[in-house]
C-alpha cells in the first residue's frame, strides 16, 4: 500500500521531478527500513527497483534514492553497480542508531538486542562505578544524584522513570572520567534506553531499582569504590532479571 502524505511538493528544474519535502523522505526512509525489519525485504535479497518502489510508496525516484543513501548509511542496504540494492545482513546494520532500534520496534526482543546490550552493560558499567568513586568531581555526583531523585519521584510513570534511568547511568559513564567510557555514553545512549524501558516496564513495581541506585550514589559520595561496584553489579542482576520478564511478555511470532 503506497504511503499517502499531505505535504506540497517543492517546485524543480523543468524535466525534473519535484522534490518531497524533509517529512515525506523520513516516512517513505521508515516505511522502507520498516518492511526490511520485518522481513518484508528477505536479508540477502534485493529490494526492487526504482520505478517498483516509486509505485509501492507512491513517491518519485528522488525520494527513493535519497532514502536508499539513508539506509546504505545505517548499514541496512548496499548498492551494487548495475545490478541492485541489496539486504544487508542483520550484523551489518547499525543497532546502536537510535532510528534503526525505532525502525526494528518490536522485533528487537527477537533479534536478542537487548540482552546484548546487558552483557555490553555487565562488561563496563561496574569498572565506571568504581572509577567515578575515584574520580567523579562534586558537581558530577550531584548531577547523578540529581537523576536519582527523578527516578524516585517518577516510579509509577514508566517513560519518566527511563529518561531519569538513562540520565543516571550516562551520567555515570561519564563520570568515570575514562575517555572511551565517556564516549560510549553518548553512543549507547539509545541502545541503553530501549533495554531500560523493557526492564523498567516488565516490573509492576521499580522500588528496589530505586533503592539499589540510591546505594549507588551514596557509595559515590562515600568515595568508596569496593560497594560503587558491588551497587552496579546488583542493578544489573535487577536488570537481567526484569529483562527476562520483559522477554517472556514478548514471546517470538508464531509461538
Amino acid at each position: 500500500m503506497a504511503v499517502q502524505e499531505q505535504d506540497e511538493r517543492v517546485s524543480a528544474p523543468e524535466g525534473e521531478a519535484p522534490v518531497r519535502r524533509p517529512r515525506v523522505q523520513k516516512n517513505i526512509t521508515r516505511a522502507i527500513a520498516s518492511d526490511i525489519c520485518a522481513d518484508v525485504f528477505p536479508v540477502g535479497g534485493f529490494l526492487p527497483t526504482e520505478n517498483e518502489l516509486c509505485l509501492r510508496y507512491g513517491v518519485s525516484r528522488t525520494v527513493i534514492r535519497e532514502s536508499l543513501k539513508i539506509l546504505e548509511s545505517k548499514g541496512l542496504v548496499r548498492g551494487r553497480s548495475r545490478v541492485g540494492t541489496v539486504v544487508c545482513a542483520k550484523e551489518e546494520w547499525n543497532i546502536l542508531d537510535q532510528q534503526v532500534l525505532e525502525w526494528i520496534g518490536p522485533r528487537i526482543f527477537e533479534l536478542d538486542l537487548l540482552k546484548c546490550v546487558l552483557d555490553a552493560r555487565r562488561a563496563i558499567e561496574p569498572f565506571a562505578a568504581e572509577f567515578a568513586a575515584e574520580r567523579a568531581t562534586v558537581q558530577e555526583v550531584a548531577e547523578i544524584e540529581r537523576a536519582w531523585e527523578q527516578m524516585r519521584d517518577a516510579e509509577g510513570d514508566v517513560a519518566r522513570f527511563t529518561e531519569a534511568d538513562v540520565a543516571f547511568h550516562a551520567g555515570l559513564l561519564k563520570a568515570s572520567h575514562n575517555q572511551v567510557f565517556m564516549q560510549l555514553a553518548s553512543i549507547i545512549r539509545a541502545a541503553l534506553e530501549f533495554s531500560l524501558y523493557a526492564s523498567n516496564e516488565a516490573v509492576d513495581a521499580r522500588g528496589e531499582a530505586v533503592e539499589i541506585h540510591k546505594q549507588l550514589v551514596e557509595a559515590l559520595r562515600m568515595r568508596d569504590k569496593a560497594a560503587a561496584r558491588d551497587c552496579s553489579h546488583r542493578m544489573l542482576d535487577l536488570a537481567a532479571r526484569d529483562l527476562a520478564l520483559a522477554i517472556r511478555k514478548h514471546p517470538p511470532a508464531g509461538e
